[in-house]
């Protein structure tokens, strides 16, 4: 008999929605201090809906949540075709409420995922005591058209754009090694510390080389300094800026919005979209939107399980 996880692997083989973040082998790579499942909504013989999930423990308790480096994941739908906009909320309401019942069922203390931007109903969840939160990432569209897009840009980014090109050289396939150690080095100059293992970036690095899904760009000067550097990986419907690092010393050397720009325009003949991968933070929210970037709205959904109160209470003191 096969497991949930074997259906799943042959449902994300078989349709090409399903996001990176939602992937098998994508929850094999970051899933490295806890274990993913699936669970599965079956309707004669064949997978509509999915929601893949990732648990830890703390306090000797199961919870879910987002794994690291990983924008979205929950809810996955599959939709008919030419479904009018009421089946379609219908239908929705019949699939999260499905997986939902799946979901209550499991022995965890506390839930969180952040859907994909695709899914704009989380009515279900909320009706049945789930919290949001709206998160934002932001998006260029069309990324087909490489001058169109520059020209959208706004004119700060266009100079450092131009200025950079005298600068520094553009190359690709820096080693997950050279890529997480100058990370590393530029966030220690500025006396902060890097936020993922060696460990887990490898794994996601070496898996999405494997699969053609992923790309190292870089920024380097005569003196073989790299000054920006991008790890953009991509599904069917978009690339994702996944990290990004800029030494502090060549901030001003605009190295790091030419990345972007030869970064977009090598994805533009795989993919539609260019996802900034979002970010709360006023400052990096204003270099996205000056990219000519449209600000996306996804949701954060979350809800407290257990019925302690003292857990209850453990869990909101530490912001979960």
């Amino acid at each position: 008999m096969e497991t949930n996880k074997e259906k799943y692997i042959w449902f994300c083989e078989e349709n090409d929605f399903v996001p990176i973040f939602s992937q098998p082998w994508w929850m094999d790579a970051v899933c490295v201090d806890g274990y993913w499942d699936v669970l599965l909504y079956e309707k004669n013989g064949e997978v509509l809906g999915a929601l893949p999930y990732y648990v830890k423990k703390r306090w000797r308790l199961s919870y879910i949540t987002q794994p690291q480096l990983t924008q979205n994941n929950g809810i996955v739908i599959k939709y008919p075709e030419n479904q009018k906009y009421e089946k379609r909320l219908s239908y929705e309401k019949e699939v999260m409420t499905a997986l939902i019942d799946q979901l209550e069922q499991l022995p965890i203390a506390y839930y969180q995922q952040s859907f994909n931007c695709r899914y704009t109903n989380w009515l279900p969840f909320y009706w049945r005591g789930y919290k949001e939160t709206t998160c934002y990432t932001y998006r260029i569209n069309n990324i087909d058209n490489a001058p169109e897009v520059y020209a959208n840009f706004e004119h700060s980014k266009r100079k450092n754009i131009k200025k950079a090109a005298t600068l520094v050289d553009v190359l690709f396939d820096l080693s997950a090694e050279e890529f997480y150690e100058n990370h590393k080095m530029s966030l220690a100059k500025q006396h902060d510390k890097i936020s993922y293992s060696f460990e887990l970036f490898s794994r996601i690095y070496r898996a999405a080389y494997e699969r053609n899904q992923g790309k190292v760009i870089c920024c380097k000067d005569k003196d073989g300094q790299i000054h920006a550097a991008l790890f953009v990986i991509w599904d069917n419907m978009a690339a994702y800026d996944l990290i990004s690092t800029i030494d502090p010393d060549f901030r001003n050397s605009g190295a790091a919005s030419l990345a972007v720009y030869e970064m977009i325009k090598y994805c533009s003949p795989k993919v539609n979209v260019f996802d900034f991968e979002g970010s709360m933070i006023e400052m990096v929210e204003n270099s996205f939107r000056k990219f000519g970037a449209i600000q996306t709205p996804y949701f954060s959904i979350h809800k407290i399980a257990t019925r302690n109160p003292v857990l209850k209470l453990l869990f909101r003191l530490k912001g979960m």
